[in-house]
Parts: structure tokens; sequence; C-alpha cells
């Protein structure tokens, strides 16, 4: 914070004869201290105006403390700037405030101006300057600009201001000179940086998608042994861990907040959340959830996500509504969430009643809600789609068994120079070569993802090429692909090769992968089935009744199977040999008559019962 010294006005009441000698010795006293406890902005005209009726004004020290007053609150500046451009000569600290106010506002494009015009005018920044320079070299992507501001540091000696070289690693960061970032980290001498050197220098690294440096940089930190990390540095770990699958480390991170007494906000909760959700533990992403003291939309909107992410859309719809009765205010992005779990539940009058909900409650629905219902036709209606809406309807297409329109729809999108693919949009083109079948493209564009678009794969890539590979019986290369990854692998994937397993009739790896999914789940079921069908399939029965044993003794019991469906608004939810509801009458007198209309049309029910007829 900039600061200024408490100083008093004198303002003369009356000029006679000799009054310059007279303006020292008779004098009205009132203190710009005053400013602080003002509550209209006319007491502030008022000593404005004595101010410069008297002259004082031309001392930069009282004029650049009015202008601070001004700028505090001047929302479009329009006055202060006119304000600045009366004081004469304005000194450091008038320049300063100028460039922090535009450097926070809309308009970071001043403050390039205003420091090309100090330099013209012959005055020098100081370390106060150059932080909020380029914070407006960030926001606007001014990487040579960002370079010569570098220079003016060296020359005026601030090349060791901790705060005038953590905005330059910022800096050069955002604007994805990342290289640039980390040899001014480099040369800032050990002793010199804090734990917000390192902080900029990781999210650098994770601005740019480079996940690796950015854990190589969190284990520096840690055993540097001077600093100790903060939340932010771990939060941004954490994201890495969430991003490449990495469950063990952030387990252990997870044990570091908990070790250094850090508070379970809810900054510190929605991260580790994410994690969790990513890391397929949505349990423990709940009970994160369940412990976070003062939860606020972000918190919601997180694990609402997560259960999404992880295919439990009618949980994810139920918290929604737990939301609301909570009293928490929906954004977009919570809306967008749900809008898609509703999607993928089929439950359309779900879907239609959170659309009205959005309407009432004046929530916006930006381009992430507004994609969450994309259709094909409303996609083509779009001006100006942004990759969001591009990766919206790929993905959407490839879901629906659409692969070809999919493809062909990113390709039309690579031809736009100013849109660029991300990591979500090289999810639904895999899914959609994965839909149909398209191994050599999916090895083509998942190749492209890192040596074309510069874009590191996450744990939900490496899925989709394992199930890729698994589809088209190309199981020895799925189990090579497994084992080359640069991250451990999660039960998905473990999970995806065992039903290629079950499907082609492989039971010597369908072993090994039930094995693999064991150790990261022992309590759940899925494997043991799976494997159990995977013999059965090969008519060995002493194996299918050797796991069905397994799985008695250790008390591991298999989940019902599960349908849904929406009726006047209702999603009715059905497990097998579950006689709870209430309708349960009215069903099975349905099944009994479509049973005997397949019957009377020359077909057994029965046969369905015996899949190896």
């Amino acid at each position: 914070m900039l600061l200024l010294p408490s100083i008093s006005i004198s303002i003369p009441r009356r000029r006679p004869w000799g009054w310059a000698w007279g303006y020292r010795q008779s004098y009205h006293n009132f203190s710009l201290s005053l400013l602080q406890n003002l509550s209209h902005p006319r007491s502030f005209n008022q000593i404005l105006s004595h101010a410069i009726a008297s002259g004082v004004f031309r001392d930069p020290v009282v004029s650049s403390k009015l202008l601070y007053y001004s700028l505090s609150h001047d929302h479009d500046f329009a006055f202060s700037r006119t304000l600045f451009f009366q004081i004469h000569k304005p000194n450091v600290f008038s320049w300063n405030f100028m460039f922090r106010a535009y450097s926070r506002s809309s308009f970071p494009a001043e403050t390039i101006a205003l420091y090309n015009l100090m330099l013209r005018n012959g005055t020098l920044p100081d370390n106060y300057s150059f932080p909020f320079v380029l914070k407006a070299c960030a926001r606007l992507s001014l990487l040579h600009k960002g370079r010569e501001i570098h220079s003016s540091t060296l020359k005026l000696g601030v090349h060791l201001d901790v705060f005038v070289q953590n905005a330059l690693i910022s800096a050069f960061s955002s604007c994805g000179a990342v290289e640039a970032a980390r040899a001014v980290f480099d040369m800032l001498p050990a002793l010199v940086r804090d734990v917000v050197s390192w902080n900029s220098m990781i999210s650098g690294y994770l601005q740019s998608h480079r996940y690796e440096l950015v854990l190589k940089v969190f284990w520096e930190l840690l055993g540097d042994g001077s600093l100790s990390p903060d939340e932010v540095t771990l939060v941004s770990a954490l994201s890495v861990c969430g991003r490449l699958g990495l469950l063990d480390l952030g387990k252990k991170i997870h044990g570091l907040f908990t070790g250094s007494g850090f508070v379970l906000d809810v900054f510190v909760g929605s991260s580790l959340i994410d994690m969790y959700s990513k890391c397929g533990q949505i349990e423990d992403a709940r009970k994160v959830f369940d412990r976070i003291p003062h939860r606020n939309t972000v918190c919601w909107t997180s694990m609402i996500a997560g259960y999404a992410q992880s295919d439990l859309f009618k949980e994810a719809i139920e918290l929604f509504r737990e939301m609301q009765i909570g009293g928490f205010a929906a954004d977009a992005a919570t809306i967008a969430c749900v809008l898609s779990a509703c999607g993928h539940w089929g439950a359309l009058a779900q879907g239609r009643w959170i659309h009205l909900y959005c309407e009432r409650n004046s929530i916006e629905m930006d381009l992430n809600a507004r994609n969450a219902l994309i259709a094909l036709e409303i996609f083509h209606g779009l001006t100006q789609p942004d990759i969001f809406s591009w990766t919206a309807v790929i993905s959407g297409l490839a879901m629906n068994g659409e692969s070809d329109k999919a493809l062909h729809l990113f390709s039309q999108m690579e031809m736009i120079s100013d849109i660029r693919p991300n990591e979500i949009t090289f999810l639904g083109v895999l899914c959609a070569c994965n839909h149909g079948g398209f191994v050599d493209k999916g090895l083509y564009y998942f190749n492209a993802m890192t040596q074309i678009y510069n874009l590191t794969p996450g744990i939900e890539h490496y899925g989709c090429m394992v199930d890729l590979l698994g589809r088209a019986n190309l199981l020895v290369e799925a189990e090579k692909f497994i084992r080359t990854l640069p991250i451990q692998p999660d039960v998905v994937i473990w999970r995806s090769l065992l039903f290629a397993c079950r499907n082609h009739g492989n039971i010597e790896l369908a072993e090994f992968a039930a094995k693999q999914i064991e150790e990261l789940e022992p309590r759940r079921c899925g494997a043991r089935v799976l494997l159990s069908n995977v013999y059965a399939s090969a008519s060995r029965w002493g194996d299918v009744k050797r796991v069905r044993k397994d799985m008695a003794t250790q008390r591991i019991k298999k989940q019902p199977g599960c349908s849904f469906v929406e009726i006047d608004g209702l999603v009715h939810e059905l497990f097998v040999a579950d006689r709870s509801h209430p309708e349960m009458g009215a069903i099975y007198e349905t099944m009994i008559s479509i049973n005997k209309a397949l019957q009377s049309k020359g077909f057994d029910p029965g046969i369905l019962d015996h899949p190896e007829q």
C-alpha cells in the first residue's frame, strides 16, 4: 500500500497587504485526514476547492493525497483523470495512484499510456510503479512491453525487489513466456524470494499446462526448507493432482493441509473436492464437502460437478435441490453442471424446470450454461461461437453416436485461426473416435494434442484411448499403452480394459486387470462381478463359484441393477428384486401383459434367462 504522511493545509481567511507573510501566520487549519471520514462527496469538493483557491494544491504532496481520495470514490475515473491533469508536476505518488486504479479497472491500456507519458515528462518510476504497470501488461498480453519494463528494472536497480520480480514472473507467465518467467525466478536470490515468488512460478507452469514442472517447483519449495507453502501453493498442486489423476500425492497434500493447521475454508475445500472427484474418489470428495463449516456457491458447484463427472446424475440433481433448500444462490456454473446431469439422466422435465428457475431468478445464462442445453441447430444460429460452444456440440454429437459429424465439425473448427481446441475439446474428439471405432484417427488426434497443440493429456484422455483399443480387440496394445502411461492408471482405465477382455474373451488379461482394480478398490464388487462373467462366458464354472465364494467370505455384496424412467416430471428409480415402489403391482401387471403379447407372437421370454442358448 502506498502511504503518504499526514499533513495539514493552511487556508488564509483574507489576503491583506503583505498576504504572503500573513499566509504563514494567519490561517485556518484543517487536516486532510478528515478525508477518511467524509460522508458526502460535497464535503470533498469543499476541501478540494479550498486547496485550489489557496494555492496549496500546487504542493505535490497535497495534490497526490487529494487524487488518492478521488480515485477511491470515482468509479469511472473521469473526474480523477481531469484532476490528475490539473497537477502541474505530478510526483511519483500521483502517477502510481493512477497506475493502480487503471490496472485494476476495465481500462488497463490507460495504465500503459500513462506510463509512457510519465517517461516522456521525465519522471522516473519507482519500485511501486512497476507492479501496477506489469499487471496491465499481463491483462493485455503485452509481452514486448513486459520485456521493456524488465530492462528498466535492471537499469534502475530494482532487480532485487521481490515485489517487482514477482510481478515480472506473473506478467511473463500470463503472456505465455514461461521460460522468461523462469529466468527471472532463477535470477532472484534464494534469500530474497518469498512464497509469492514460488506461487507465481507454479501458477505460470499451471497456466501453460506444464503440470510436471508444477510438481517439480512444488518439490523444490518443500526441499528449500526456508519457506513453507501456503494455501495457494497447495491448491495449485492439488489442481495438478486432479488433472493427472495422482491420488496418492493428492492425499499427501491433503495431509499437509491438516498438519500445517490450515482452516478448511471454501477455497481449500473446493480444491480438495475437485481433486478427489477427478481421481474417482467421490466418497472422499463428499466427506470433505460435509466437513466444510461455511459453504458457498463454489463448494456446492464443485460437489455437484464431481457427481456429474462420476456419472452419479441422480446425486447431482438431489444435491442441487439441497442447495436450494439451504438458501444458496446458484450461478451459471452450477446450472451448467445440473443441466448436464439432467441431460445424461434423461430428466427432460427437470431440465426444463431448471431453465425456468434461471429465468425466475434472473440468472444470466452465459455460454457455459447455454452450452449444456445446446443443440446443433442452436449452434449454427450462433454468430460467433467460442471454443466452449464448439466443444459442447462436438461432445454432444459424439455422445449421440454421430462420430463422423463430430470429427467433421472439429476439422471445420481447426480451420478457424482464432479458435484453439483445449483438453475438453479433444476429450469429445476421442470420444467420437471411440464410438465410431476409428482407431487410426484416435491415435492421430491423441498425438496431435501434444505435438501440435502442446496440450497435456489427462487421465480421461488416457482412459478414452484404452477404451478405443479395447473395443477394437487390440488388447495387447491396450495393455502396453497402460504400462507406458506417465501417470498412475486409475480404476476407470483398468475397468475399461476388463470390459474389453470380457467382450473378447481374454481371460488371462481379464484376471490381471481385475487384480489391479481390487488393489485400488478392495471393498467394491464391480471387478469381481465382471471377472465372474468372463469365467461364465468361458464355461469355467469352478472359477465362477470361487469368485462368488470369495465375495461372500469378505462380505462384499453385489449392487443390484438399477434403471430410471421419468413420468410427468418425476424420475422413478427401479432396482432389481426391489418391491418397495408404490406402483409395483401395476408394474408387474404391465410386465405380464407384455410377456403375453410376446408369447402370442411366438417369442419365448424365458430364453432371456439362459444366455448360453
